[in-house]
């Protein structure tokens, strides 16, 4: 489901010139007419789930007038963070504890307590996180059936025995993320035999995992692969995944720019927003490989944002 990050979207994204943020009327548009000031423009980190949530914030937007430009597919964290930070894009879904983790602040697994943290954080950098969603979508260590059957594994720490005699799969950026390979090692004390750089939880680790290439692989919790497939999903018993609700990141000088109407519309979205949803689009997009826009746009409408 997460398409490989190509080189070519970073030239793209470190070639836009820094434009100031939107100067229009500062509590967003009277009903009927257009919000003023610049495109709001919308990116989404490079997996399906990103670009459907991504699709829901700027189709919601656009159908109240608001002027969006798409940088959708654009990479991971590495490239959307300092572009956003940047004023080179102005609104991405972002995920607390992740996002945390790359703030340096202390990760929880209390909703409220892990917002706040990477609010106050990122605040000094020139974003603002609005209100969280109810959906999470966390790192999930997955295995296949058998694989769990013949090691009697339900859990991350029965691992222990046998990972270094185990193919660890997951995304090129795994060895540095906290919530990857340095995290595994440090709370579960686990060493794999050998890693295996493949994409962000999409298809060419689901594909690895199917073919016997990698034991082990990095999926989400919300990918609909593993409950199709017989996977199984190993418990996080030593709670190495922080709180990771879905978040707007937005820049401030939006918020400022556009005001409450704004906030209050992504908040709307936010709210309505749960994980049991995430996994069904999740599947429709990953498995049935349907489009994320159509997704999104049946999304909004079912819930009362559309006609």
């Amino acid at each position: 489901m997460r398409k490989p990050f190509r080189a070519r979207a970073v030239g793209a994204i470190l070639g836009l010139a820094l434009v100031a943020a939107a100067c229009g009327s500062g509590d967003g548009a009277e009903e009927g007419t257009s919000p003023e000031g610049d495109p709001i423009r919308v990116a989404s980190f490079n997996f399906n789930e990103s670009v459907i949530v991504a699709e829901i914030y700027a189709q919601g937007l656009e159908a109240n007038g608001y002027t969006v430009e798409r940088q959708l597919n654009l990479g991971n964290r590495e490239v959307v963070k300092p572009a956003l930070e940047g004023g080179e894009i102005d609104l991405v879904p972002e995920y607390t504890g992740s996002l945390g983790g790359f703030l340096e602040v202390e990760q929880s697994s209390d909703s409220d307590t892990m917002w706040e943290s990477a609010r106050a954080a990122f605040e000094e950098l020139g974003v603002t996180l609005l209100a969280y969603s109810p959906a999470q979508d966390k790192n999930a260590y997955v295995v296949t059936g058998e694989t769990a059957e013949e090691f009697s594994l339900a859990n991350v720490s029965d691992l222990k025995p046998v990972a270094a005699e185990m193919i660890f799969g997951g995304p090129p950026e795994c060895p540095e993320r906290p919530l990857c390979l340095p995290g595994l090692e440090e709370v579960y004390g686990l060493e794999f035999a050998e890693f295996v750089p493949l994409d962000a939880g999409g298809p060419i680790t689901v594909a690895a995992l199917e073919g016997g290439e990698i034991d082990v692989g990095l999926l989400f919790t919300t990918s609909g692969v593993i409950a199709a497939n017989d996977w199984v999903s190993l418990e996080d018993d030593m709670g190495l995944n922080p709180a990771e609700n879905i978040v707007p990141a937005i820049r401030t000088e939006v918020v400022e720019a556009y005001g409450d109407d704004l906030v209050a519309l992504l908040d709307s979205y936010s709210e309505a927003l749960t994980t049991e949803d995430l996994t069904e689009m999740n599947a429709r997009a990953d498995l049935d490989q349907e489009d994320p826009a159509l997704i999104a746009e049946e999304w909004l409408t079912t819930n009362g944002f559309l006609e």
